[in-house]
């Protein structure tokens, strides 16, 4: 990950920590279908890849029990902090935090018995170096769960800004292999750079779930234009005034996903899986 994409998430950091409790419960059940599909259990190393200001670990770490461990890592200083800080706010002591990037795991060979990442892969410069640092510090047998974003055109949790945003900023297609949080919604495609990197026994899934808290259609607005840092630039090159109009127009599209004022998104992911090959 680049100098420029760091500042980028650490300015993301300082957002997702004053959201992460409503964050939290939005993906409740895609982090319960990750940990269903990696087969974590008790007494369990897991290495949480990503992980952001804290989640997936948070959960995986009442999981593992006092028997595991949870490995919780993030390119980014000041996710990693967030995540300390909750971990400590929770009374959690099986957890443990590194700043590293996913390419340049800073552990042994055959380190963990599960590796997972929940909505980051997308953003890894090189997936393949990074499913090969990944499969390298998994231990022989080990298992492999990623989750992503299917494609937007299913999900109007991304969709209907999109469509208010293409309306007052033109943005320039991107890259089929840029990262962005579409990149792997193509079904095949995240397994098949999997497989490139060595992993076996690959295969994918759909997780059909809603993204639910009790928010109104305005706070689903600021957090979203808080935390995403594509939001973010878009907003800062508009005036006030037409960010206003924006947020107006955004509130109307999603009225219909906020009954009795309470957010609710049918929304489509996927979820890869794998394991790391036996040793000769």
């Amino acid at each position: 990950m680049n100098d420029n994409m760091l500042d980028v998430w650490a300015e993301s950091a300082r957002h997702w920590t004053k959201y992460s409790d409503t964050l939290h419960k939005m993906f409740v059940p895609l982090t319960h279908a990750l940990i269903e599909r990696a087969r974590i259990g008790k007494g369990q190393t897991v290495l949480d890849v990503a992980g952001g200001a804290g989640e997936p670990s948070l959960t995986i770490a009442e999981v593992v029990g006092p028997e595991g461990s949870v490995m919780c890592t993030d390119g980014v200083a000041q996710m990693v902090e967030a995540a300390r800080a909750e971990a400590q706010r929770r009374g959690l002591t099986n957890m443990r935090f590194q700043q590293c990037p996913a390419d340049s795991l800073p552990f042994p060979d055959n380190s963990f018995d599960v590796v997972v990442s929940r909505l980051g892969v997308m953003f890894f410069p090189d997936p393949v170096a990074a499913f090969r640092e990944m499969l390298r510090v998994l231990r022989p047998n080990g298992r492999m769960a990623f989750a992503v974003w299917a494609k937007s055109d299913v999900n109007p949790f991304c969709y209907l800004v999109t469509r208010v945003l293409d309306q007052h900023v033109q943005s320039p297609a991107a890259a089929p292999d840029a990262p962005n949080a579409f990149r792997f919604a193509e079904p095949g495609k995240l397994i098949n750079v999997m497989k490139q990197a060595g992993a076996v026994d690959v295969a994918e899934s759909i997780v059909n779930f809603d993204i639910e808290a009790p928010i109104s259609a305005r706070q689903f607005w600021e957090i979203r234009s808080h935390t995403s840092d594509t939001l973010r630039d878009k907003l800062a090159k508009l005036p006030a005034d037409e960010q206003a109009q924006i947020g107006g127009e955004i509130e109307q599209a999603v009225a219909e996903f906020f009954p009795n004022n309470q957010m609710k998104f049918p929304t489509q992911m996927l979820i890869a899986t794998a394991t790391k090959p036996p040793t000769d």
